[in-house]
């Protein structure tokens, strides 16, 4: 028998020519958007592949679902009040719960696209995520970029997407469709957030500053303790620890227990305090603007008046902000563990674990120039507490660095002596070596 002509390959073939066809017009975006909310979803909105929003991230996408169209982002409500619990487990209850209807919404999505024929793909909500990239880009797609593009709320000065309706109590996902939609969402023409400065309080370790800048390392360190830094944190102590009782002074019974429930249950955030205080939304905002000091006294105050442990870098920032405002909190020191493993790895993570406070007295301009393992050069403009990273180097610099490529990082880890290296000239230096210095204090390991 001619293969074409068995039954099987025929209706294959029949269903190929059905799909092309259905998937050459585009999806009905009202019939999508209901198809989405009858799943579970709380909000939806619809992007194109080409919008200019995406091009730092068209290319992941691609890699990931060469067929990407269109992307359908949508949005998942948290309870409010767990996620304001000084109780934490009680908050990561929520956080856990949520992420999973986020995640199974997206897997019965693509389920009920597939049987119409049209190719579709679910990027996690958050983990499991690419950690053979860490700790570069271990994530398939940025959730709130595209949410933004899809009008499902704007930017807040935490870092936070706040929906213009149920505020920033929510979590998102994004699934990437092979098909066109007949009308794609805009962002709103307005951002929810009040620029109240409530999340500016609450942050135990300052990451957000009153002008609106951020401090990853800050939040990083502390709320994602227990996330992939943390654990590789976690585990060199147990290394470096000589037997039970050193280990014990390194970490304490409460912390070995925590990692255990995270191990065994899922990582859980040590604050996130910023969504917990935040009152944007029409639908949280009323108490807020009903008493604003009753808001202060039940959902502030209480996380700020928590003894709790803090976790920062040594000389961070972080630590001389929890010692300014929460004296009553404790502070310990744990690693870095933002170390990366080759120069751009390097470059991207500058602004990452920069911290303004230590920069204070520094207006410096830096020329890197890397050789051996990689090849590349850099320039390092640090100025009135701010950092700025280019390819190339620009400007007249105040200090020039020429390294070697495997020495660079293996300081940066914290393996290699840097006056061996500057002994051995494995790194050399054209102007003063104190700026080398001041260099180093605005990024503590």
């Amino acid at each position: 028998m001619n293969l074409e002509e068995h039954p099987t390959v025929r209706s294959i073939r029949q269903q190929e020519t059905d799909r092309i066809e259905k998937v050459a017009q585009p999806l009905d975006a009202n019939w999508l958007r209901q198809l989405v909310l009858d799943t579970g979803a709380d909000d939806v909105g619809f992007v194109e592949i080409e919008r200019p929003a995406l091009d730092d991230q068209r290319e992941d996408i691609l890699n990931a679902f060469p067929r990407t169209k269109t992307l359908i982002s949508y949005v998942v409500r948290m309870n409010r009040e767990p996620i304001r619990s000084p109780a934490r487990s009680v908050a990561n209850l929520e956080f856990h719960h949520t992420g999973d209807e986020v995640n199974e919404i997206g897997r019965d999505l693509v389920r009920t696209l597939e049987d119409e024929g049209i190719k579709a793909l679910n990027p996690s909500m958050g983990f499991p995520m690419e950690m053979d990239n860490f700790p570069g880009k271990i994530w398939v797609v940025s959730h709130k970029p595209v949410a933004v593009a899809a009008g499902l709320g704007m930017m807040g000065i935490h870092r936070n997407v706040i929906h213009q309706k149920f505020g920033n109590f929510i979590l998102l996902g994004t699934i990437l469709v092979d098909a066109e939609v007949s009308k794609y969402g805009r962002p709103i023409d307005f951002n929810p957030c009040l620029e109240c400065k409530l999340c500016v309080a609450a942050c135990p370790v300052g990451a957000i500053s009153p002008e609106g800048d951020f401090n990853f390392s800050a939040c990083y360190t502390h709320n994602y303790k227990e996330f992939m830094g943390g654990f590789t944190d976690w585990t060199e102590q147990v290394a470096d620890s000589k037997d039970a009782v050193d280990y014990r002074h390194r970490v304490n019974d409460s912390e070995s227990a925590s990692m255990w429930q995270s191990l065994s249950f899922g990582a859980n955030y040590k604050a996130a305090y910023c969504l917990s205080v935040c009152p944007a939304g029409e639908d949280v905002i009323a108490p807020y603007l009903a008493d604003k000091k009753a808001h202060l006294k039940e959902n502030v105050r209480p996380l700020q008046q928590k003894e709790e442990t803090i976790y920062v870098l040594k000389n961070s920032d972080a630590e001389q902000h929890v010692a300014k405002r929460f004296p009553h909190k404790q502070t310990k020191h744990v690693g870095n563990s933002l170390r990366p493993s080759n120069i751009d790895g390097f470059l991207r993570g500058v602004p990452l674990v920069f911290q303004p406070g230590k920069s204070k007295a520094l207006n410096a301009t830096y020329h890197f120039t890397f050789i051996g393992d990689e090849v590349k050069e850099a320039t390092i403009v640090i100025q009135n507490q701010k950092v700025n990273v280019e390819e190339g180097h620009h400007g007249v610099p105040d200090l020039r660095v020429t390294a070697d490529t495997k020495t660079w990082l293996g300081f940066l880890k914290n393996e290699k002596n840097i006056v061996w290296a500057l002994l051995r000239r494995k790194i050399r230096l054209k102007g003063s070596p104190k700026l080398l210095l001041a260099f180093g204090k605005c990024f503590p390991q």
